[in-house]
Protein backbone atom coordinates (compact mmCIF):
# COMPACT_ATOMS: atom_id res chain seq x y z
CA UNK A 1 0.00 0.00 0.00
CA UNK A 2 1.44 3.35 -1.00
CA UNK A 3 0.46 6.18 1.26
CA UNK A 4 0.00 9.77 0.29
CA UNK A 5 0.26 12.79 2.53
CA UNK A 6 -1.36 16.19 2.54
CA UNK A 7 -0.92 18.90 5.16
CA UNK A 8 -4.36 20.22 4.37
CA UNK A 9 -6.06 16.91 3.82
CA UNK A 10 -7.77 18.14 0.67
CA UNK A 11 -5.79 15.82 -1.58
CA UNK A 12 -7.85 12.87 -0.33
CA UNK A 13 -11.23 14.06 -1.47
CA UNK A 14 -10.94 11.79 -4.48
CA UNK A 15 -9.17 9.00 -2.61
CA UNK A 16 -9.99 5.74 -4.34
CA UNK A 17 -7.87 3.50 -2.14
CA UNK A 18 -9.39 0.76 -0.03
CA UNK A 19 -7.97 -0.64 3.19
CA UNK A 20 -8.09 -4.13 4.58
CA UNK A 21 -7.75 -4.82 8.27
CA UNK A 22 -4.16 -5.95 7.60
CA UNK A 23 -3.32 -2.41 6.47
CA UNK A 24 -3.72 -1.21 10.06
CA UNK A 25 -1.51 -3.80 11.71
CA UNK A 26 1.71 -2.49 13.22
CA UNK A 27 4.32 -4.26 15.33
CA UNK A 28 3.57 -7.64 16.90
CA UNK A 29 1.85 -6.95 20.25
CA UNK A 30 3.92 -7.82 23.32
CA UNK A 31 1.06 -7.95 25.78
CA UNK A 32 0.72 -11.03 27.96
CA UNK A 33 -1.36 -13.88 26.50
CA UNK A 34 -4.96 -13.37 27.56
CA UNK A 35 -4.62 -9.61 28.09
CA UNK A 36 -7.84 -7.68 27.54
CA UNK A 37 -5.93 -5.17 25.43
CA UNK A 38 -6.08 -7.64 22.52
CA UNK A 39 -9.88 -7.44 22.39
CA UNK A 40 -9.77 -3.66 22.18
CA UNK A 41 -7.03 -3.69 19.54
CA UNK A 42 -9.05 -6.08 17.38
CA UNK A 43 -12.18 -3.97 17.74
CA UNK A 44 -10.27 -0.83 16.79
CA UNK A 45 -8.72 -2.46 13.73
CA UNK A 46 -12.18 -3.62 12.64
CA UNK A 47 -13.47 -0.08 13.07
CA UNK A 48 -10.64 1.47 11.06
CA UNK A 49 -11.27 -0.96 8.23
CA UNK A 50 -15.07 -0.60 8.34
CA UNK A 51 -14.80 3.18 8.24
CA UNK A 52 -11.97 3.06 5.68
CA UNK A 53 -9.95 5.58 7.65
CA UNK A 54 -6.74 6.51 5.82
CA UNK A 55 -3.87 5.45 8.10
CA UNK A 56 -1.99 8.69 7.48
CA UNK A 57 -5.02 10.68 8.71
CA UNK A 58 -5.55 8.64 11.85
CA UNK A 59 -3.68 9.29 15.10
CA UNK A 60 -3.47 7.25 18.29
CA UNK A 61 -2.15 9.01 21.37
CA UNK A 62 -1.22 7.29 24.61
CA UNK A 63 0.60 7.88 27.89
CA UNK A 64 2.40 5.23 29.93
CA UNK A 65 1.26 1.74 30.86
CA UNK A 66 0.61 -1.61 29.22
CA UNK A 67 -2.32 -0.23 27.24
CA UNK A 68 -0.26 2.71 26.11
CA UNK A 69 1.74 0.42 23.85
CA UNK A 70 -1.32 0.64 21.63
CA UNK A 71 0.06 3.08 18.99
CA UNK A 72 2.99 0.75 18.29
CA UNK A 73 0.62 -2.00 17.22
CA UNK A 74 -1.19 0.03 14.59
CA UNK A 75 0.04 1.19 11.22
CA UNK A 76 -1.23 4.74 11.72
CA UNK A 77 0.35 7.83 13.18
CA UNK A 78 0.97 7.49 16.88
CA UNK A 79 2.24 9.53 19.80
CA UNK A 80 3.48 7.59 22.83
CA UNK A 81 3.62 10.48 25.27
CA UNK A 82 4.32 11.14 28.92
CA UNK A 83 2.49 9.46 31.76
CA UNK A 84 -0.96 10.97 32.15
CA UNK A 85 -0.53 13.47 29.34
CA UNK A 86 -2.28 11.68 26.49
CA UNK A 87 -5.42 13.82 26.58
CA UNK A 88 -3.80 17.27 26.31
CA UNK A 89 -1.53 15.96 23.56
CA UNK A 90 -4.52 14.60 21.67
CA UNK A 91 -6.47 17.81 22.20
CA UNK A 92 -3.59 19.78 20.70
CA UNK A 93 -3.44 17.46 17.71
CA UNK A 94 -7.17 17.74 17.08
CA UNK A 95 -7.30 21.51 17.49
CA UNK A 96 -4.42 22.01 15.09
CA UNK A 97 -5.54 19.35 12.61
CA UNK A 98 -9.32 18.93 12.84
CA UNK A 99 -9.24 16.81 9.68
CA UNK A 100 -7.48 13.97 11.55
CA UNK A 101 -9.25 11.13 13.34
CA UNK A 102 -7.92 11.13 16.89
CA UNK A 103 -8.04 8.27 19.41
CA UNK A 104 -6.64 8.22 22.95
CA UNK A 105 -5.78 5.01 24.81
CA UNK A 106 -5.19 5.14 28.57
CA UNK A 107 -4.92 2.79 31.50
CA UNK A 108 -6.57 3.39 34.86
CA UNK A 109 -3.43 4.92 36.33
CA UNK A 110 -2.77 7.05 33.29
CA UNK A 111 -6.30 8.46 33.20
CA UNK A 112 -7.57 8.36 36.76
CA UNK A 113 -4.41 9.17 38.73
CA UNK A 114 -1.65 11.27 37.21
CA UNK A 115 -3.85 12.32 34.30
CA UNK A 116 -7.00 13.03 36.31
CA UNK A 117 -6.83 16.78 35.87
CA UNK A 118 -6.49 16.47 32.11
CA UNK A 119 -9.31 13.93 32.04
CA UNK A 120 -11.73 16.39 33.66
CA UNK A 121 -10.86 19.25 31.37
CA UNK A 122 -10.76 17.16 28.18
CA UNK A 123 -14.31 16.10 29.05
CA UNK A 124 -15.32 19.70 29.62
CA UNK A 125 -13.65 20.91 26.39
CA UNK A 126 -15.63 18.29 24.45
CA UNK A 127 -13.25 18.25 21.47
CA UNK A 128 -14.08 15.43 19.10
CA UNK A 129 -12.03 12.32 19.80
CA UNK A 130 -12.45 8.78 21.14
CA UNK A 131 -10.96 8.28 24.61
CA UNK A 132 -10.58 4.63 25.64
CA UNK A 133 -9.97 3.84 29.30
CA UNK A 134 -8.64 0.26 29.47
CA UNK A 135 -9.42 -0.41 33.10
CA UNK A 136 -7.96 -3.61 34.59
CA UNK A 137 -7.96 -2.01 38.05
CA UNK A 138 -4.27 -2.58 38.70
CA UNK A 139 -0.89 -1.17 37.68
CA UNK A 140 0.22 -4.13 35.59
CA UNK A 141 3.29 -2.63 33.91
CA UNK A 142 4.90 -1.87 37.27
CA UNK A 143 3.98 -5.33 38.57
CA UNK A 144 0.89 -5.26 40.71
CA UNK A 145 0.47 -1.89 42.35
CA UNK A 146 -2.84 -0.52 43.63
CA UNK A 147 -4.51 1.80 41.13
CA UNK A 148 -7.28 4.37 41.73
CA UNK A 149 -9.86 1.83 40.51
CA UNK A 150 -8.57 -1.19 42.48
CA UNK A 151 -11.41 -2.72 44.52
CA UNK A 152 -11.36 -2.09 48.26
CA UNK A 153 -9.47 -4.78 50.15
CA UNK A 154 -7.70 -6.31 47.15
CA UNK A 155 -4.01 -6.80 48.06
CA UNK A 156 -1.17 -5.60 45.88
CA UNK A 157 2.57 -5.09 46.18
CA UNK A 158 2.04 -1.53 47.39
CA UNK A 159 -0.86 -2.32 49.73
CA UNK A 160 -0.33 -5.99 50.70
CA UNK A 161 -3.08 -5.89 53.33
CA UNK A 162 -5.59 -4.77 50.75
CA UNK A 163 -6.50 -1.49 49.10
CA UNK A 164 -7.29 1.05 51.81
CA UNK A 165 -9.86 3.13 49.95
CA UNK A 166 -12.98 2.51 47.96
CA UNK A 167 -12.25 2.68 44.23
CA UNK A 168 -12.81 5.71 42.06
CA UNK A 169 -15.72 5.16 39.66
CA UNK A 170 -14.67 6.53 36.23
CA UNK A 171 -18.26 6.56 34.98
CA UNK A 172 -19.80 8.61 37.78
CA UNK A 173 -16.74 10.87 37.74
CA UNK A 174 -17.09 11.60 34.02
CA UNK A 175 -20.85 12.01 34.25
CA UNK A 176 -20.29 14.61 36.94
CA UNK A 177 -18.14 16.83 34.72
CA UNK A 178 -19.76 19.81 33.07
CA UNK A 179 -20.23 19.29 29.34
CA UNK A 180 -19.74 15.48 29.38
CA UNK A 181 -21.32 14.42 26.09
CA UNK A 182 -20.72 10.66 25.61
CA UNK A 183 -20.11 8.05 28.32
CA UNK A 184 -20.24 4.30 27.70
CA UNK A 185 -19.00 1.10 29.30
CA UNK A 186 -18.14 -2.23 27.73
CA UNK A 187 -16.17 -5.35 28.69
CA UNK A 188 -13.30 -7.21 27.05
CA UNK A 189 -15.05 -10.59 27.25
CA UNK A 190 -17.92 -9.35 25.05
CA UNK A 191 -16.03 -8.55 21.81
CA UNK A 192 -19.15 -7.77 19.76
CA UNK A 193 -20.13 -5.16 22.33
CA UNK A 194 -16.62 -3.70 22.43
CA UNK A 195 -16.72 -3.19 18.67
CA UNK A 196 -20.22 -1.69 18.69
CA UNK A 197 -19.24 0.67 21.51
CA UNK A 198 -16.05 1.87 19.83
CA UNK A 199 -18.04 2.41 16.62
CA UNK A 200 -20.68 4.47 18.41
CA UNK A 201 -17.97 6.52 20.09
CA UNK A 202 -16.29 7.21 16.76
CA UNK A 203 -19.53 8.56 15.29
CA UNK A 204 -20.11 10.91 18.22
CA UNK A 205 -19.30 14.50 17.23
CA UNK A 206 -17.65 15.40 20.56
CA UNK A 207 -15.50 13.86 23.31
CA UNK A 208 -16.47 10.18 23.58
CA UNK A 209 -15.37 8.48 26.81
CA UNK A 210 -15.44 4.66 26.85
CA UNK A 211 -14.50 2.59 29.87
CA UNK A 212 -13.49 -0.97 28.98
CA UNK A 213 -13.66 -3.41 31.87
CA UNK A 214 -10.86 -5.88 31.40
CA UNK A 215 -8.71 -8.43 33.12
CA UNK A 216 -4.96 -8.46 33.63
CA UNK A 217 -3.96 -12.13 33.16
CA UNK A 218 -1.05 -11.71 35.58
CA UNK A 219 -2.49 -9.75 38.49
CA UNK A 220 -6.31 -9.56 38.18
CA UNK A 221 -7.22 -12.68 36.17
CA UNK A 222 -10.32 -13.42 38.26
CA UNK A 223 -11.53 -9.85 38.57
CA UNK A 224 -14.71 -10.45 36.56
CA UNK A 225 -14.88 -14.25 36.63
CA UNK A 226 -18.39 -14.30 38.10
CA UNK A 227 -19.67 -12.07 35.31
CA UNK A 228 -17.87 -14.01 32.60
CA UNK A 229 -19.21 -17.36 33.81
CA UNK A 230 -22.74 -16.14 34.49
CA UNK A 231 -24.21 -13.80 31.82
CA UNK A 232 -27.23 -13.30 34.08
CA UNK A 233 -25.09 -11.09 36.28
CA UNK A 234 -24.48 -8.65 33.41
CA UNK A 235 -27.04 -6.00 32.48
CA UNK A 236 -27.27 -4.68 28.95
CA UNK A 237 -28.39 -1.09 28.58
CA UNK A 238 -30.65 -1.02 25.55
CA UNK A 239 -32.41 1.73 23.63
CA UNK A 240 -32.99 2.64 20.01
CA UNK A 241 -30.54 5.51 20.49
CA UNK A 242 -28.08 3.39 22.42
CA UNK A 243 -25.63 0.64 21.47
CA UNK A 244 -27.53 -2.06 19.61
CA UNK A 245 -25.97 -5.54 19.37
CA UNK A 246 -28.73 -8.00 18.33
CA UNK A 247 -26.44 -11.05 18.50
CA UNK A 248 -26.19 -10.60 22.27
CA UNK A 249 -29.95 -10.82 22.87
CA UNK A 250 -29.95 -14.56 23.48
CA UNK A 251 -26.88 -14.56 25.69
CA UNK A 252 -27.69 -11.62 27.91
CA UNK A 253 -31.28 -11.75 29.12
CA UNK A 254 -30.97 -8.98 31.70
CA UNK A 255 -31.79 -5.90 29.70
CA UNK A 256 -32.47 -2.41 31.04
CA UNK A 257 -34.28 0.11 28.89
CA UNK A 258 -32.29 3.30 29.29
CA UNK A 259 -32.61 6.46 27.23
CA UNK A 260 -29.05 7.81 26.88
CA UNK A 261 -30.48 11.33 26.94
CA UNK A 262 -31.38 10.82 30.62
CA UNK A 263 -28.40 12.15 32.59
CA UNK A 264 -29.86 11.49 36.04
CA UNK A 265 -30.72 7.93 35.02
CA UNK A 266 -27.19 7.47 33.68
CA UNK A 267 -25.71 8.55 36.99
CA UNK A 268 -27.83 6.04 38.88
CA UNK A 269 -26.91 3.22 36.50
CA UNK A 270 -23.23 4.11 36.67
CA UNK A 271 -23.11 2.96 40.26
CA UNK A 272 -21.56 -0.46 39.98
CA UNK A 273 -23.13 -2.40 42.87
CA UNK A 274 -23.17 -6.17 42.49
CA UNK A 275 -23.76 -6.17 38.76
CA UNK A 276 -21.89 -5.11 35.65
CA UNK A 277 -23.75 -2.82 33.27
CA UNK A 278 -22.57 -2.33 29.73
CA UNK A 279 -23.95 0.04 27.15
CA UNK A 280 -24.34 3.72 26.41
CA UNK A 281 -25.07 5.60 29.59
CA UNK A 282 -25.24 9.13 28.25
CA UNK A 283 -25.04 11.02 24.99
CA UNK A 284 -25.78 14.62 24.08
CA UNK A 285 -24.65 15.73 20.65
CA UNK A 286 -25.71 19.33 21.15
CA UNK A 287 -23.29 20.38 23.88
CA UNK A 288 -20.74 23.05 22.96
CA UNK A 289 -17.36 22.00 21.61
CA UNK A 290 -14.33 24.08 22.53
CA UNK A 291 -12.92 24.25 19.03
CA UNK A 292 -16.20 25.60 17.67
CA UNK A 293 -16.78 28.15 20.43
CA UNK A 294 -13.28 29.48 19.82
CA UNK A 295 -13.68 29.78 16.08
CA UNK A 296 -13.33 33.33 14.81
CA UNK A 297 -15.71 34.39 12.10
CA UNK A 298 -13.80 35.10 8.91
CA UNK A 299 -13.83 38.67 7.70
CA UNK A 300 -12.26 40.70 4.94
CA UNK A 301 -9.21 42.93 5.30
CA UNK A 302 -11.44 46.04 5.18
CA UNK A 303 -13.61 44.66 7.96
CA UNK A 304 -10.55 43.94 10.08
CA UNK A 305 -9.29 47.51 9.60
CA UNK A 306 -12.72 48.89 10.53
CA UNK A 307 -12.84 46.77 13.69
CA UNK A 308 -9.29 47.79 14.60
CA UNK A 309 -10.06 51.48 14.15
CA UNK A 310 -13.20 51.13 16.23
CA UNK A 311 -11.18 49.53 19.01
CA UNK A 312 -8.51 52.26 18.87
CA UNK A 313 -11.17 54.98 18.87
CA UNK A 314 -12.26 53.78 22.30
CA UNK A 315 -8.97 55.11 23.70
CA UNK A 316 -8.82 58.35 21.68
CA UNK A 317 -8.46 61.48 23.80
Amino acid sequence: MELGCSLLGSAFDDDERSFDIDDYEGCVPRWCPGCGDFAVLTAVQRLLSAEQLPPERTVFVSGIGCSSRFPHYLSTYGFHGLHGRALPLATGVKLRRPDLHVFVVMGDGDCCSIGAGHWIHATRYNVRMVALLLDNQVYGLTKNQTSPTSPHGVPSNTQPRGSYLNPLNPLTATLGVTNASFVAQTADWVPAHVYATVSAAFRHPGFAFVRVLQRCPQFTPNLFSDFVRDPNRVELLVHDNGIVVPELDRLYRRRVQHDPADLDGARRLAEQGDTVRIGLLYQNQDLPRYNETRQQASCTADERVRKLNAELDRYAV
